[in-house]
């Protein structure tokens, strides 16, 4: 019986005719927007980092291999 009252105070949660706390739809989907283009900034920053550090190391691979061998006599 308890699961009852526990839907039914759920539905009067979200329906005009319980007490429910106004919502601004606007509000929340600039929130959720700005929070989704923050992770997706922090995300794509890792990314181009990570890029980076590659691009570095085969440059930096292909300048040792490019640099004539000193042979010890």
């Amino acid at each position: 019986m308890s699961s009852n009252t526990a839907v039914i105070r759920a539905a009067q949660m979200f329906t005009k005719n319980g007490n429910s706390k106004n919502v601004n739809l606007v509000a929340e989907i600039a929130i959720g927007s700005g929070l989704g283009l923050a992770a997706g900034l922090v995300w794509k920053t890792y990314h181009w980092n990570e890029k980076r550090k590659i691009d570095e190391y085969y440059h930096t691979l292909a300048k040792i291999q490019a640099a004539p061998k000193e042979e010890d006599s």
